[in-house]
């Protein structure tokens, strides 16, 4: 499992995340809701190995191997995946040349082009994709959506073992939005343990949840069921947060 140990995170020397305990099973869906800057997104930076957010303390666990002191590509090596929450451009840089790099590094294995470019005009298929994705450049002139899309084509391309997953539901239509949870569903149901991190319930409706968690003030308050994000719909987290104030 991806075990999360008391971690905690700084950035310019200021604490954001103060102390989280999470554990994540291979094929889970936990969701990760929370208020604007209540720390979702350092976590999920300082658990991708983010240099700009120092773990001060605690640990990261990898299936029973230590990653905290880990360079982000060597833990993207040992399984781990981060869907980033404004996911870059590189320019100069062609999507099927990023994506078959990537393969190559992560996996460890060659990947002929031609054998390669195969595979991946399925995928773009089932993304609803047009072939000339391949030859633009990373995120250049991308959709919100197209990128959130993008990044979701990585992760079932590289099958990580874990996978954190910032507001993957972001700028996504109804079809998009659609697209995207399939394959989130798809991913755990091939055994990726995923955390989710989202504002709002509507690609929960898609998902077999195993657990919500909701962050504030950098610390876990409340973890539950579906039920739970229905709630934080419903009423906001004002309630919640009153009872943490307690």
């Amino acid at each position: 499992m991806l075990e999360i140990k008391d971690v905690r995170v700084s950035s310019d020397s200021k604490e954001i995340v103060r102390g989280i305990n999470l554990k994540i099973k291979p094929g889970e869906i936990n969701i990760l809701m929370g208020p604007n800057a209540s720390g979702k997104s350092t976590l999920s930076l300082a658990l991708a190995g983010h240099p700009n957010y120092k773990i001060t303390s605690g640990k990261i666990i990898l299936d029973k191997k230590d990653i905290t002191n880990l360079n982000p590509d060597k833990r993207a090596k040992r399984g781990l995946f981060l869907g980033m929450q404004y996911p870059i451009s590189v320019p100069g840089v062609s999507v099927v040349n990023f994506l078959r790099s990537s393969y190559q590094s992560v996996k460890n294995k060659k990947a002929a082009p031609k054998e390669f470019i195969g595979v991946l005009d399925r995928k773009l298929q089932s993304f609803k994709f047009n072939e000339s994705l391949l030859e633009r450049e990373v995120n250049e002139g991308f959709s919100g959506g197209e990128k959130k899309k993008f990044e979701i084509l990585q992760l079932e391309l590289l099958k990580p073992k874990y996978a954190i997953l910032d507001e993957p539901d972001s700028g996504l239509d109804i079809d998009a939005l659609s697209v995207v949870a399939t394959k989130i569903k798809q991913a755990a149901k091939a055994g990726t343990g995923i955390l989710l991190i989202t504002h709002y319930q509507r690609i929960l409706k898609y998902l077999p949840i195993d657990c919500v968690h909701v962050l504030f003030d950098g610390r876990l308050i409340e973890s539950g069921g579906q039920k739970l994000a229905q709630e934080i719909e419903n009423k906001g987290y004002k309630s919640l947060v009153k009872q943490y104030g307690k």
